[in-house]
Protein backbone atom coordinates (compact mmCIF):
# COMPACT_ATOMS: atom_id res chain seq x y z
CA UNK A 1 0.00 0.00 0.00
CA UNK A 2 2.80 2.44 0.90
CA UNK A 3 4.54 1.78 -2.41
CA UNK A 4 1.34 2.61 -4.32
CA UNK A 5 0.96 5.91 -2.48
CA UNK A 6 4.63 6.73 -3.07
CA UNK A 7 4.25 6.11 -6.84
CA UNK A 8 1.14 8.28 -6.90
CA UNK A 9 3.01 11.09 -5.15
CA UNK A 10 5.95 10.79 -7.58
CA UNK A 11 3.62 10.87 -10.59
CA UNK A 12 1.61 13.90 -9.54
CA UNK A 13 4.60 15.79 -8.18
CA UNK A 14 6.20 15.44 -11.62
CA UNK A 15 3.03 16.66 -13.32
CA UNK A 16 2.80 19.71 -11.04
CA UNK A 17 6.48 20.51 -11.55
CA UNK A 18 6.03 20.46 -15.33
CA UNK A 19 2.98 22.71 -15.05
CA UNK A 20 4.64 25.17 -12.65
CA UNK A 21 7.74 25.51 -14.85
CA UNK A 22 5.53 27.11 -17.51
CA UNK A 23 4.17 29.80 -15.19
CA UNK A 24 5.96 33.16 -14.98
CA UNK A 25 5.45 34.76 -11.55
CA UNK A 26 4.27 38.37 -11.37
CA UNK A 27 7.00 39.95 -9.24
CA UNK A 28 8.09 43.50 -8.49
CA UNK A 29 11.25 45.32 -9.56
CA UNK A 30 12.94 44.79 -6.19
CA UNK A 31 14.51 41.52 -5.13
CA UNK A 32 16.10 40.57 -1.81
CA UNK A 33 18.73 37.91 -1.14
CA UNK A 34 20.18 36.35 1.99
CA UNK A 35 21.79 33.17 3.26
CA UNK A 36 20.70 30.84 6.02
CA UNK A 37 22.66 27.97 7.53
CA UNK A 38 20.88 24.63 7.60
CA UNK A 39 21.88 21.14 8.63
CA UNK A 40 21.45 18.61 5.82
CA UNK A 41 22.12 14.97 6.74
CA UNK A 42 24.24 16.15 9.66
CA UNK A 43 26.36 18.56 7.60
CA UNK A 44 26.18 22.34 7.85
CA UNK A 45 25.26 23.97 4.53
CA UNK A 46 24.22 27.45 3.49
CA UNK A 47 20.96 28.00 1.68
CA UNK A 48 20.89 31.16 -0.42
CA UNK A 49 17.45 32.47 -1.30
CA UNK A 50 16.13 35.14 -3.66
CA UNK A 51 12.78 36.72 -2.77
CA UNK A 52 10.50 39.34 -4.33
CA UNK A 53 10.14 42.41 -2.14
CA UNK A 54 6.41 43.06 -2.64
CA UNK A 55 4.83 39.61 -2.88
CA UNK A 56 7.50 37.79 -0.83
CA UNK A 57 7.49 35.13 -3.55
CA UNK A 58 10.51 32.87 -3.23
CA UNK A 59 12.05 33.22 -6.70
CA UNK A 60 15.06 30.91 -6.42
CA UNK A 61 17.28 29.10 -3.96
CA UNK A 62 20.73 27.50 -3.95
CA UNK A 63 22.56 25.31 -1.43
CA UNK A 64 26.31 25.81 -0.92
CA UNK A 65 29.09 24.50 1.31
CA UNK A 66 30.45 27.88 2.43
CA UNK A 67 29.05 31.26 3.35
CA UNK A 68 31.10 34.07 1.85
CA UNK A 69 33.09 32.29 -0.86
CA UNK A 70 30.41 30.33 -2.70
CA UNK A 71 29.57 31.46 -6.22
CA UNK A 72 25.91 32.46 -6.15
CA UNK A 73 25.78 33.61 -9.76
CA UNK A 74 23.50 30.61 -10.58
CA UNK A 75 20.99 31.96 -8.03
CA UNK A 76 20.64 35.25 -9.93
CA UNK A 77 20.66 33.45 -13.29
CA UNK A 78 17.76 31.27 -12.13
CA UNK A 79 15.94 34.35 -10.82
CA UNK A 80 16.18 36.05 -14.22
CA UNK A 81 15.09 32.86 -15.98
CA UNK A 82 12.10 32.21 -13.70
CA UNK A 83 10.81 35.80 -13.84
CA UNK A 84 11.89 36.72 -17.39
CA UNK A 85 13.16 40.03 -16.05
CA UNK A 86 15.98 41.86 -14.30
CA UNK A 87 15.15 43.80 -11.11
CA UNK A 88 15.68 47.54 -10.82
CA UNK A 89 16.86 47.09 -7.20
CA UNK A 90 18.74 44.20 -5.61
CA UNK A 91 19.01 44.21 -1.78
CA UNK A 92 21.50 41.98 0.03
CA UNK A 93 23.86 42.08 2.97
CA UNK A 94 27.46 43.15 2.54
CA UNK A 95 28.67 39.67 1.57
CA UNK A 96 31.38 39.66 -1.07
CA UNK A 97 29.75 36.81 -3.01
CA UNK A 98 26.47 38.77 -3.37
CA UNK A 99 28.32 41.71 -4.89
CA UNK A 100 30.39 39.46 -7.18
CA UNK A 101 27.24 37.73 -8.48
CA UNK A 102 25.52 41.12 -8.90
CA UNK A 103 28.43 42.40 -11.00
CA UNK A 104 28.30 39.31 -13.24
CA UNK A 105 24.54 39.04 -13.69
CA UNK A 106 22.76 42.31 -12.94
CA UNK A 107 25.25 45.14 -13.48
CA UNK A 108 25.27 46.52 -17.00
CA UNK A 109 26.49 49.71 -18.57
CA UNK A 110 23.26 50.30 -20.42
CA UNK A 111 20.10 51.72 -18.88
CA UNK A 112 18.19 50.74 -16.85
CA UNK A 113 20.92 49.52 -14.56
CA UNK A 114 20.08 47.40 -11.52
CA UNK A 115 20.96 49.18 -8.29
CA UNK A 116 22.62 47.05 -5.59
CA UNK A 117 21.83 48.08 -2.01
CA UNK A 118 24.19 46.31 0.34
CA UNK A 119 24.63 48.73 3.22
CA UNK A 120 21.71 47.36 5.20
CA UNK A 121 21.05 47.99 8.88
CA UNK A 122 18.49 46.82 11.42
CA UNK A 123 16.98 50.31 11.38
CA UNK A 124 17.42 53.24 9.09
CA UNK A 125 17.32 53.85 5.38
CA UNK A 126 17.60 50.22 4.21
CA UNK A 127 17.17 46.92 5.98
CA UNK A 128 16.61 43.31 5.04
CA UNK A 129 13.94 42.59 7.64
CA UNK A 130 11.55 41.00 5.14
CA UNK A 131 14.17 38.47 4.11
CA UNK A 132 15.16 37.81 7.73
CA UNK A 133 11.49 37.15 8.52
CA UNK A 134 11.36 34.60 5.70
CA UNK A 135 14.44 32.95 7.23
CA UNK A 136 12.48 32.73 10.49
CA UNK A 137 9.68 30.91 8.66
CA UNK A 138 12.21 28.42 7.29
CA UNK A 139 13.63 27.92 10.81
CA UNK A 140 10.14 27.30 12.22
CA UNK A 141 9.46 24.69 9.54
CA UNK A 142 12.85 23.08 10.09
CA UNK A 143 12.16 22.66 13.82
CA UNK A 144 8.86 20.86 13.25
CA UNK A 145 10.38 18.60 10.58
CA UNK A 146 13.30 17.66 12.86
CA UNK A 147 10.96 16.03 15.40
Amino acid sequence: MRQTIYRWIEKYTGLMETYLEKITPDVSNTWRADELYVKIKGNMKYMYALMDDDTRFWIAQQVAHTKNTSDITPLLQKGKKVTNMRPKTFISDGGYNFHTAYMKELHTLRNPKTRHIMHIRLQGDYNNNKMERMNGEVRDREKTMRG
